[in-house]
């Protein structure tokens, strides 16, 4: 009985080790479990995050193989050509601020010549209140001269035009702001018209004019008159007294000192190397807008001064559009109704005589103000023949110069 008891104690003993072990297997067995179920969403997650991408990726390079089509498909068409750069705005009407202008304006080519036929254009640009009371003159003048001009016309911003589609006039007002007279304002209307038409690479020659200004010659009298000179047509000229150099301000140096200050009439005419030096400058244009204010007026000094200062040479330090001044005042004579008769025109351009290209010309205008919009019935009347408005270019230029 001992026996057994000592067994049976020692049964009991080896026992529970083994008790120990079976529970241990089974937790071992479910923490094996559960890593397994873990991996397997882990897996699962992985499996799916890559089938995503992988639909992505496949869409991506299904779709691929189509843009270079579309993009071959737009250069076959010739979507993208030099005609494209070249050929003229078809609207002068743009959404681009006076920054973006200017800039785009000033972008110019650098190589001499150009890779296709050039026809180079005299650009008109008509710095205007409103309306163009002298529109059927011009008409007249513009007629049969397709392709040799462009015309631009800068108004209050508020003024509607009501041109036809038949007029040389259709669509050719730029977006423009409010203008005051002798101030900044006046300059920056100047510029937006020229880098305006700076847009059209074939024009070559720019002529600033007022909507009270009439044409003394016919069209191609005066495109040849232009496009033979070998200067512009700008007056820069170093004035004494109080409404020269009276108007310069100390606090334009260093970039401006007095010995470069030049006064010139607000009307110009200038070639198309002159308007980019205008419409890139960034350097007179803040000394002008800060301290040139009245009795100084930018209109008669800014450009003058500039341009002077740099380019001198290529000025005629004259301008082509006569004014009567003999009255005083700080505006011109203005011509109405009874003022025009067969006389009057005769003898309007009133110079004796100037130089054109380095000689003694008679002919030294080639526009005239200030007119009246009561002047238009016998300007219709009268200039034709004695402006001779239908003119061609041979029976006109042997009488330039005073042999």
């Amino acid at each position: 009985m001992v026996m057994e008891m000592e067994e049976g104690v020692k049964e009991n003993g080896a026992s529970t080790p083994k008790s120990r072990v079976t529970n241990q297997t089974r937790a071992l067995l479910s923490m094996r479990l559960l890593q397994i179920l873990l991996l397997f969403l882990v897996l699962t997650l992985g499996i799916s995050v890559v089938g995503i991408h992988m639909i992505k990726f496949l869409k991506i390079q299904h779709l691929d193989p189509v843009a270079p089509t579309t993009v071959l498909s737009m250069y076959d068409h010739e979507t993208v050509s030099l005609d494209s750069f070249i050929r003229p705005p078809s609207n002068v009407w743009h959404s681009m601020n006076d920054t973006e202008l200017l800039w785009r304006a000033s972008i110019e080519p650098q190589r001499n010549g150009y890779p296709f036929k050039r026809v180079p254009k005299l650009a008109f640009m008509f710095l205007a209140k409103g309306p163009l009371p002298f529109a059927p003159l011009w008409e007249k003048f513009f007629k049969g001269n397709e392709g040799l001009y462009s015309i631009y016309v800068h108004s209050l911003p508020n003024y509607k035009s009501d041109f036809s589609r038949s007029s040389v006039f259709y669509r050719r007002y730029i977006p423009s702001q409010a203008v005051a007279w002798g101030e900044m304002s006046m300059g920056e209307a100047e510029r937006r018209l020229l880098a305006n038409a700076l847009l059209d690479i074939s024009n070559e020659w720019f002529v600033l004019l007022s909507e009270s200004c009439i044409p003394l010659r016919g069209f191609s009298f005066i495109y040849s008159y232009v496009s033979e000179s070998k200067y512009s047509f700008m007056g820069a000229a170093d004035e004494e007294g109080p409404d020269g150099r009276g108007r310069y301000r100390t606090e334009m140096e260093p970039e401006i000192t007095l010995s470069q200050w030049r006064k010139g009439s607000q009307w110009f005419e200038i070639n198309r190397k002159l308007a980019v030096e205008i419409v890139q400058d960034t350097t007179y244009y803040p000394k002008f807008k800060e301290f040139c204010r009245p009795p100084c007026y930018v209109d008669e000094h800014y450009f003058p001064t500039m341009l002077s200062m740099k380019h001198r040479l290529l000025l005629a330090n004259r301008t082509l559009t006569w004014t009567d001044w003999s009255r005083g005042g700080a505006h011109p004579a203005t011509f109405g109704k009874a003022d025009i008769t067969e006389s009057f025109l005769k003898k309007l351009p009133g110079a004796k005589s100037c130089l054109y290209n380095d000689q003694q010309s008679q002919i030294c205008y080639l526009f005239a103000r200030k007119f009246a919009p009561s002047a238009l019935e016998p300007l219709l009347q009268l200039a034709p023949k004695i402006l001779e408005l239908g003119s061609n270019i041979s029976s006109t230029r042997h009488s330039w110069f005073l042999f």
